[in-house]
């Protein structure tokens, strides 16, 4: 399999860590999204990474249906079969995504011209961090994982949304909610994780 996507994708890192956990090779293949002629571009129809190409040739593309595709050769998944824990990890997985939209819709509009930047556009995406934060905080039983006692793509999709806010939005969102702080200082100190920190740029 090879795997082409940005260091810096939130998107891309939850596929990787997933990847690393359950052991699977894989190529790695750094891409410009500003390359007219990259693979990822020439390969996916909606030109965004991850791209995660088989040994067959065939594309996939879209996080969720890349997580779901790597986690069907797990012997031991990451997202459960039991219906009602899959759909719990699912809603976390959502949460992550949702935030890291957020980010990434802020983030893109204060790179625009600050004559042309719509202060209501960056409010209204800090408010839905903020909002889901609380929601998570509130749904938070205070375990070592997210979802009963296991780890899980809702501890990985909504550990990379958290580590993603701090890279792109920094506040100090810790204060208010010191128990997720303590299980991301946790959960951050796994293997996948460290080795799938985004370069400072």
């Amino acid at each position: 399999m090879k795997l082409f996507a940005s260091t810096t994708s939130p998107y891309a890192r939850k596929v990787r860590i997933m990847l690393i956990e359950h052991g699977l090779e894989h190529e790695f293949v750094t891409e410009s999204l500003a390359d007219p002629n990259s693979n990822v571009n020439r390969l996916n129809p909606l030109g965004k990474v991850p791209l995660l190409q088989r040994d067959d040739g065939e594309q996939l593309f879209n996080s969720p249906m890349i997580a779901e595709y790597i986690d069907s050769f797990a012997i031991s998944p990451l997202i459960p079969s039991d219906a009602d824990l899959r759909w719990q990890v699912q809603r976390w997985h959502a949460l992550g995504d949702g935030i890291v939209d957020a980010v990434v819709t802020r983030m893109l509009e204060g790179r625009r011209p600050v004559d042309k930047q719509s202060s209501a556009v960056i409010k209204r995406q800090e408010g839905k961090v903020a909002a889901a934060l609380k929601f998570a905080d509130e749904h938070y039983s205070g375990g070592e994982f997210l979802v009963a006692d296991q780890f899980s793509l809702a501890d990985i999709a909504f550990a990379v949304a958290i580590e993603y806010t701090d890279f792109r939005y920094q506040h100090n969102w810790q204060e208010n909610y010191p128990r997720l702080s303590e299980w991301l200082g946790i959960i951050s100190q796994r293997v996948p994780f460290k080795k799938t920190i985004p370069p400072n740029e």
